[in-house]
């Protein structure tokens, strides 16, 4: 087997605002917000423990994606495992999520972050 050329993805959301957002995801997620040493302003990650984490930039004239239509596609989105649904739709509205009028499926339900990227709560175990 060759050797790999790439290792511990960061996934990247572009947002208007990269504290608040990764802030939102810290509290939905428990992650810890990453301490930056060069203080930057337009990025943000989180501490996820893992190689594999989330982070946020900050992108001037930001427009949040259209889902489901494709006016501005959403291109991504994050899926979050949960053992109540409906506890953690309670909990993620409290940190400022709002849930989509489409709710395409039983086992997950759609939300909007605060920046408006799409993300879903999925029922562990689910289908």
């Amino acid at each position: 087997m060759a050797p790999s050329i790439a290792r511990s993805p960061i996934f990247v959301l572009d947002c208007p605002d990269a504290r608040a957002l990764a802030a939102f995801y810290s509290a939905l997620t428990g992650w810890p917000v990453a301490n930056d040493p060069d203080g930057d302003a337009d990025w943000a990650e989180l501490d996820s423990g893992q190689p594999t984490t989330v982070a946020f930039q900050q992108v001037a004239d930001y427009r949040a994606p259209d889902w489901p239509g494709q006016l501005q596609p959403q291109q991504a989105h994050l899926d979050f495992t949960v053992d109540d649904l409906d506890e953690a739709e309670a909990a993620a509205l409290v940190l400022g999520a709002r849930k989509h009028e489409h709710q395409p499926g039983t086992t997950f339900r759609v939300f909007l972050d605060p920046a408006g990227h799409p993300f879903c709560l999925c029922q562990a175990g689910g289908a």
